[in-house]
């Protein structure tokens, strides 16, 4: 039986929904592995749910993740939203964000998935990240757009802020949507929304962030305000001053650039959370993107970034471009249906529609249908299609040996042709298939031979008005 792509984006299972995360790597009984600490988007018309989960995977394989089931819940029958954790000595230290965020609690376990237990009132705030120095000092950074961000030093009980450290709105903080007041600091166009995450990254101290835009972002297809964004700033000290860096990643999708330099996103862009970490030698961008037609079912997304350290002393983080060997610009990591996968999804395993980062077209709202069902191969569709859509994935790996057919399988449809195209989602046609009746699976041949890694585009062109078809799942055979 043909088997179910897995660990590709997003990494974790279809059915799971565990944004904000932030990623660790931890040794424990002399086993490298990487942590995701998340919130857990599970009570569906709100944000988040009444629990942590823990996932984890080896270093050396970050398609290949384990679910440690539930590490903590919540003390104050409320809502956690976003954690983090650290490690000091041999405790590690999940920091929780009870009451929507309105209290965060620090609670201890001698495991990395916990469970964490004895939670004790911090004096910390939203969302909140927290830094274990070289030293052994503890830092931590919190905020959100209704107040300034914040950065302190801890005491040894890792609760409370060691006096004089606190430094008050190191970067200036974005407009507010829900919070418009002027609360007498800096407010900016472009700046801190939310989502403190603090790295060392190559001798700096980085703060990692939700940036608001609210200017234009032509070369993204932003043009209104948007908080799609995980960028950064930079320090030689832990409490700042801080440079500006730049966007390390966006979830607005494949973004369709024309020839005067601007763009289209394709994906439902949405809040963004997460950070960076050196994984076995090689660094990556763990962040969330939307499922659904609200924020409430994200799902944990990751892709490699590139790092790098000019002779000026500038951090790069994302797309890195070089001039003559030397780091000059960066700009956010393209986002991909591939994830940590780099040379491509296999195309001769069932693909679900739900791993597509590129959704375009309709005149509806296409979009991926969220799952929650804990199946082995359960698919997350695409529905709200119309003629004229577009679906892709970036990107499949054909192998040496090219493809001689292609199978799609739909939902509930009306008579229309799929067309699959190459490169692009203009690019050449190498297949067509013709769907009548109430047939939900068919295979078409291939007009051309493909081989290696591509981009893959699926197009729906129909008489009908209105909705025209579902997409659960893809695949090619030789």
């Amino acid at each position: 039986m043909k088997e179910y792509i897995k660990g590709a984006n997003p990494y974790m299972p279809l059915w799971e929904h565990v944004p904000d995360g932030e990623p660790r790597v931890f040794e424990y009984n002399g086993e490298k592995r990487v942590y995701l600490y998340g919130s857990h988007d599970t009570l569906k018309n709100q944000y988040c749910g009444p629990d942590y989960v823990v996932w984890s995977a080896p270093v050396d394989d970050l398609t290949n993740w384990t679910c440690h089931g539930v590490s903590y819940t919540t003390h104050y029958d409320g809502i956690l939203f976003a954690p983090d954790v650290v490690q000091k000595g041999d405790t590690f230290y999940l920091y929780a964000a009870e009451k929507n965020g309105g209290l965060i609690t620090v609670a201890s376990s001698k495991t990395p998935w916990g469970p964490f237990e004895n939670p004790v009132e911090t004096e910390l705030g939203f969302d909140p990240g927290v830094m274990v120095d070289d030293d052994g000092r503890v830092y931590a950074y919190w905020g959100g757009c209704a107040a300034p961000c914040y950065v302190a030093e801890l005491e040894d009980d890792m609760a409370t802020i060691k006096k004089d450290t606190l430094v008050a709105n190191p970067m200036g903080h974005s407009t507010c949507p829900w919070d418009p007041k002027d609360d007498g600091h800096i407010s900016l166009k472009d700046a801190f929304f939310e989502a403190s995450s603090p790295r060392k990254v190559l001798g700096k101290y980085v703060y990692i962030y939700s940036k608001r835009y609210e200017v234009p972002v032509p070369e993204l297809g932003v043009f209104g305000p948007n908080n799609g964004f995980l960028s950064y700033m930079y320090s030689d000290s832990p409490l700042g001053p801080f440079i500006p860096g730049g966007d390390i990643s966006f979830n607005g999708g494949e973004i369709l650039r024309d020839a005067a330099g601007g763009g289209t996103m394709t994906y439902q862009w949405g809040n963004n959370h997460g950070s960076i970490m050196e994984v076995n030698g090689k660094w990556y961008v763990f962040y969330h993107r939307q499922t659904g037609v609200n924020e409430y079912s994200r799902q944990a997304m990751i892709e490699p970034i590139d790092v790098a350290l000019g002779k000026d002393g500038r951090l790069y983080i994302g797309d890195v471009k070089y001039l003559a060997g030397e780091p000059v610009s960066s700009r956010p990591v393209e986002m991909t249906s591939q994830g940590a996968q780099v040379n491509g999804l296999d195309a001769y395993k069932w693909i679900s529609a739900g791993y597509s980062c590129h959704i375009y077209g309709s005149k509806l709202r296409a979009y991926i249908e969220p799952r929650y069902e804990q199946t082995e191969d359960v698919s997350t569709p695409i529905v709200g299609i119309t003629s004229g859509t577009t679906v892709g994935f970036r990107y499949l790996q054909f192998g040496n040996n090219a493809p001689s057919s292609v199978t799609v399988v739909l939902g509930k449809h009306h008579n229309l042709t799929v067309n699959v195209r190459l490169d692009s989602y203009q690019g050449r046609i190498v297949a067509s298939i013709p769907f009548t009746g109430s047939e939900t699976e068919k295979t078409a041949a291939l007009t051309t031979g493909i081989v290696g890694k591509h981009a893959v585009y699926f197009e729906f062109v129909s008489e009908q008005e209105g909705e025209i078809a579902a997409l659960d799942r893809v695949t090619f055979d030789r």
